[in-house]
């Protein structure tokens, strides 16, 4: 059997030493490829497929890795990682120990900039464009890669506005699918459709206006035209712009058809691209359809509820909201900022705003919480989705940093439930008349139950729970880690020596029953699924030292690193607050 192209394929070079009539049949290869580790391997696929071309067209006519290539997000790096070494380890992708799902600088030489978070790769492409003109280096060349989704996130305005009063050699090459995870939103979609069906005049060219060299739109799929305009841009200086337009999934029919479930699928059939059906019959929920479904049940009921989610409707079931009152739910794109102080504005006026974020995208709005929300006092109601370890995203997404970024914020209350139960019961109470913001953070994943939706009980605010009476020990877990820690506890011997405490409220902290631990207990042991330092433990700690208590206290948690990817059992084995792992902790004692 003759060899493929791409299994010759080991680094740039040797795409490079191909003639340009074998790179369709590699394009071709490279997408069969991808669809076949990914079919069973699971990960990002849609991006990926859709710039199969562009990926091949830019290592066929740059220098790299002496050219810097910097793709934003990272979700459509697949086949940049294959073609640059990565090839024979691609089906470790995003696997504990395997390659990661998103450029990473130590990985890969080719991996100039890390992206897992969007919309830096214009500003990273200035910043090495900028550093090249100082050390000297005019020769060479720096691209960021962006999708139309990332581009309206105001970073990269910040990025375009500064880059056009430069001279530096950067060249933005935008990829427009019309469509990040969820279909992309907001007047400058609008106004890239209009330049695609040609009905905006270039004079009036909003990327020539900052001072970029503009071309475009070229179609991203057509190998030749691709190749041209890029060497003609690898030869002019200054910064740059090509606009490309693609078709997310391409290759794929049924990507083709639903790029929102195809954007991440999990495990399809890789000849007919069916998806492969999970059982999700008596199954507990997803945490997120807690959050969207008891959103619409509460909306329903009082018409001063409103929605805001920054590009994630789907992915934080807020989909359920926007679809039940549209003119009450938002989706205001890649901008967090600008969700948080919209939903701060809406505050203002007496609405109940639940604006829901991922944890580690709030990390991205971090001054609008402090300065917008919490300095106010408005009380604005954080569902802070995938809080913990999210698993194969990796280091880039995990939500391990929230309790210790928030609980140094005044006024704010910060809520972990310990399962899908008290998730719902706490949105309710947060629309009761709270006169504080409340931060509300749960997992990635399911929960407990299947008969979760019960009727509505009112938490009262601050207050710890005992959920079991013990001996001289006592466990003390904030959120759905407690449910490791229940299973952990009935498995051991001396589980009578153990009391166990659920801490829902990180912040306030419930002094009175602290006390009363600090009082009873020889041991106290703390559980979290975040970081150590400066986390719940920290807080109880804290308190210890305030009172002049002396008893022993471990501190369970992630610890002070970065947690790479994994499985979501791997990674807190790894951290040490899986069940065994706790039991094992726990026998000792």
């Amino acid at each position: 059997m003759a060899a493929t192209l791409l299994s010759q394929i080991q680094s740039p070079e040797d795409l490079r030493k191909l003639k340009p009539e074998q790179l369709p049949q590699l394009a071709t290869e490279l997408r069969e490829f991808i669809i076949d580790i990914v079919s069973v391997k699971e990960g990002h696929l849609g991006a990926s497929l859709g710039v199969v071309e562009l990926t091949i067209a830019l290592h066929y006519v740059f220098n790299t890795p002496k050219d810097l290539l910097v793709w934003d997000v990272g979700h459509q790096a697949y086949g940049h990682k294959i073609v640059t070494g990565r090839r024979g380890r691609f089906d470790t992708n995003r696997q504990w120990k395997g390659i990661s799902g998103f450029p990473k600088r130590s990985e890969s030489e080719y991996d100039t900039f890390g992206t897992g978070h969007s919309s830096t790769s214009i500003s990273a492409a200035l910043g090495m464009a900028i550093a090249s003109k100082l050390n000297g280096e005019t020769e060479k060349n720096h691209i960021a890669v962006i999708g139309d989704a990332s581009i309206a996130s105001g970073m990269a305005f910040e990025g375009l506005n500064h880059a056009g009063v430069t001279d530096a050699n950067l060249l933005v090459i935008l990829n427009d699918n019309a469509i990040g995870i969820d279909p992309s939103v907001g007047a400058l979609k609008n106004y890239l459709t209009q330049v695609k069906e040609g009905k905006n005049p270039r004079q009036n060219n909003m990327i020539k206006s900052l001072n970029f060299d503009y071309s475009g739109p070229v179609d991203g799929h057509n190998l030749p035209a691709l190749i041209k305009e890029l060497e003609r841009l690898k030869q002019k200086k200054g910064p740059k712009f090509l606009h490309i337009i693609t078709t997310k999934g391409k290759g794929l029919k049924q990507a083709e058809e639903n790029q929102v479930k195809y954007h991440a699928p999990g495990k399809f059939d890789r000849l007919t691209g069916e998806l492969v059906a999970a059982n999700d019959e008596n199954m507990p929920p997803k945490y997120q359809d807690v959050f969207g479904l008891t959103l619409v049940e509460l909306a329903k009921a009082n018409k001063k509820i409103v929605g805001i989610t920054p590009a994630m409707p789907s992915g934080s079931s807020m989909k359920f909201m926007m679809d039940a009152f549209p003119g009450r739910a938002f989706d205001v794109g890649i901008a967090e900022q600008h969700a948080v102080t919209l939903a701060a504005g809406m505050a203002t006026q007496g609405m109940i705003v639940y604006c829901n974020i991922y944890s580690t995208f709030l990390q991205r709005a971090y001054d609008q919480v402090i300065h917008d929300v919490a300095l106010q006092n408005l009380p604005v109601i954080f569902c802070m989705d995938r809080a913990g370890l999210v698993g194969e995203d990796g280091a880039t997404h995990h939500g391990v940093f929230d309790i210790a970024y928030l609980n140094c914020i005044p006024n704010l209350i910060i809520y972990a439930p310990l399962h899908e139960g008290e998730l719902r019961n706490i949105l309710y109470t947060a629309q009761l008349g709270l006169q504080h913001p409340i931060a509300i953070r749960y997992p990635r994943g399911r929960g407990e139950t299947v008969n979760w939706k019960k009727p509505f009980t009112e938490i009262s605010i601050g207050k710890a729970i005992q959920l079991t009476e013990g001996g001289e020990i006592a466990v003390l877990s904030t959120g759905t880690i407690g449910n490791n820690v229940i299973k952990a506890l009935d498995t051991i011997n001396n589980r009578n020596s153990f009391s166990h405490y659920h801490f829902g409220f990180i912040k306030p902290l419930d002094e009175t029953a602290l006390h009363h631990i600090f009082k009873k207990y020889k041991s106290v042991i703390t559980v979290e699924d975040g970081t150590v330092k400066g986390g719940f433990g920290s807080s109880i700690s804290a308190f210890a030292a305030t009172n002049g208590y002396t008893v022993k206290i471990k501190l369970l948690g992630v610890p002070d690193s970065f947690i790479e990817q994994g499985t979501i059992t791997q990674l807190q084995h790894y951290c040490g607050i899986d069940v065994k792992s706790l039991s094992d902790i726990f026998s000792v004692y």
